[in-house]
């Protein structure tokens, strides 16, 4: 069977934006090296998705195979859809929940932890509230969003924090990840609403790439990489357990 159109458009469209986030890598590179800095001093890696779908993005790297587990996964309620979508879209327009939220999380209780802010669009209350707060904590802050939505919608919009602020320009190392304006991309005909996300393909590469190179850091360092296995694998549940058993104290969900 021949494939279609609007499939290979999707897939074509995909494809052309995983290449653009490669062409990132030198950014990328900076920010891993800070992340394996902190996971070789045996700290956590704090990782946020500020809104809806942004939250596919932390559940990646946590407990996941081939992820880190020193992955403090900020997983709040507040902003996960099972919640309710309309409730989730307005708690991350919220000023201030955001941090409340890292309160609850423990985040940023000493000088030099690192934040990984995931949000495609990087423009809401809650984005912004993250990654201002973590600065006043001395954190370093690490956003993977686009410039597309930021550079946009007008200051005012009601999506945005009332400063107006963008994401990418308020975190110490922006991860480019090309999002396309208006996130889906696949025309129908007879419609003109298109279909076809892009924002969660965008999130989840670029997220997964930072592991890579991270992971790559820490063994030039000499340092063994904190990496989970499948635990569908034989013998995965013990590989794991000594370092579920180590960072149980300081991951919220780790159990």
């Amino acid at each position: 069977m021949e494939e279609n159109k609007e499939m290979s458009s999707y897939r074509n469209t995909i494809i052309d934006i995983f290449h653009r986030i490669c062409g990132e890598i030198e950014t990328i590179q900076s920010a891993a090296q800070k992340v394996a800095e902190v996971i070789a001093r045996e700290d956590t890696v704090h990782v946020v998705g500020p809104g809806g779908h942004s939250n596919m993005a932390v559940e990646e790297v946590f407990w996941r195979a081939g992820g880190f587990a020193c992955i403090n996964a900020i997983l709040d309620p507040g902003t996960n859809l099972i919640h309710g979508g309309a409730r989730s879209m307005i708690i991350e327009r919220t000023p201030g929940y955001g941090i409340k939220v890292l309160d609850a999380y423990r985040v940023g209780r000493k000088p030099g932890e690192v934040i990984i802010i995931a949000n495609a669009y990087g423009i809401n209350s809650m984005c912004i509230d993250i990654v201002e707060e973590a600065k006043k904590r001395q954190m370093t802050t690490i956003g993977i969003t686009s410039r597309s939505y930021a550079d946009t919608l007008l200051k005012d919009h009601p999506a945005r924090h009332p400063s107006g602020k963008n994401l990418y320009q308020e975190v110490d190392y922006f991860l480019n990840n090309h999002l396309p304006y208006g996130d889906t991309v696949v025309e129908l005909k007879g419609t003109t609403r298109k279909t076809g996300p892009t924002s969660t393909f965008c999130n989840v590469f670029t997220i997964n790439l930072l592991v890579i190179e991270t992971a790559k850091a820490l063994l030039s360092m000499g340092v063994e990489p904190p990496l989970l296995v499948s635990g569908n694998l034989p013998g995965g549940d013990e590989l794991n357990r000594q370092l579920i058993d180590k960072y149980i104290p300081l991951v919220k969900h780790l159990m």
